[in-house]
């Protein structure tokens, strides 16, 4: 039985050396998406362009696709929230705001946000199976965008609006661990106890 099992590991292992040159299939790959109504940046940031404050209401945002009743992941702000973040602390004064945002902050209860924030991100592993496998090297590559878009509401009306995010994300990590499955021992024995 134990030479059995033995024979399995070793052809198994006998297997991945030799297709381990550049095999991103045999590892693992995360694909995290927040669900929205659009599929890119550009999408995204024409949709938000068609938005102008003093003009465009509530009801013209729900057609936009910036109802956070119908549509996922677009998040309320009240007006709590919108005051820490224009006015995060004692040297910003509310004269120094964007009159639309300081006439929504002084309104309070009818004052509130849209916070919206989709994306789309992919992250592969590549690179030698064994040494990602036995944890001695780990190599990664995360493509995608992201979007984030702060839509202030005085009531029904729009008056002011702010965007952000990442058009083109492109990240690399090459992740070394001399000692491999070893570097994080600590993870793996119990802690020790000195009495």
């Amino acid at each position: 039985m134990l030479n059995s099992v033995f024979l399995s590991v070793t052809m198994i292992l006998l297997i991945l050396m030799t297709s381990s040159g550049c095999s991103g299939g045999l590892l693992p790959s995360i694909k995290q998406t927040t669900k929205s109504p659009w599929q890119s940046f550009e999408e995204a940031k024409i949709a938000f362009d068609k938005i102008v404050p003093s003009q465009t209401t509530s009801q013209d945002l729900k057609r936009l696709g910036f109802d956070p009743f119908a549509t996922p992941n677009v998040k309320l702000v009240t007006y709590l929230e919108l005051t820490e973040k224009f006015l995060p602390n004692q040297s910003i004064r509310i004269e120094d705001l964007d009159p639309g945002v300081q006439a929504c902050l002084r309104a309070r209860a009818t004052c509130q946000g849209y916070e919206v924030s989709p994306k789309v991100l992919n992250s592969n592993r590549y690179g030698n199976v064994l040494l990602d496998l036995f944890n001695f090297r780990r190599k990664q590559i995360t493509t995608g965008w992201n979007f984030t878009a702060l839509i202030v509401l005085k009531g029904d009306l729009v008056v002011h609006k702010l965007w952000g995010g990442e058009p083109n994300v492109s990240e690399f990590e090459d992740k070394k661990n001399p000692l491999g499955p070893l570097q994080d021992i600590s993870k793996i024995l119990p802690p020790l106890k000195i009495d």
